[in-house]
């Protein structure tokens, strides 16, 4: 994991940015791919390290943690939820969701800013 850098004055999560590499990630790990109950692992633990690294590299003060869930595509739908207790004006989440004809992922992105 790369060093940790301190970031210029920005404030606040901004959850577009998130939104943004994690798509980049996702296409690039499950782009073109289809379901495959060996790969999950592998994909999975691609996407949570590929989506932390580029974050990190953003230079913001920021703890992240990121999961991942890819399951195959049914008629019975997928459902997560998530709640969270902390400062609104600073700290932030955003949700990916990605699907193709065979799976459905889901990366959630959760951004606690660092105060020194």
């Amino acid at each position: 994991m790369e060093e940790y850098h301190r970031p210029c004055d920005e404030v606040g999560f901004i959850a577009d940015e998130a939104h943004n590499i994690v798509k980049e990630c996702i296409d690039g790990v499950l782009g073109g791919e289809d379901y495959n109950h060996n790969n999950i692992n592998q994909w999975t633990a691609s996407i949570v390290e590929q989506s932390l690294a580029h974050l990190v590299k953003l230079g913001k003060a920021y703890k992240y943690i990121v999961t991942c869930a890819v399951v195959q595509r049914s008629a019975y739908g997928f459902h997560t939820a998530s709640s969270c207790f902390w400062d609104t004006t600073s700290d932030g989440t955003c949700t990916v969701r990605w699907e193709n004809r065979t799976m459905n992922c889901i990366v959630n992105v959760f951004a606690i800013a660092i105060v020194l």
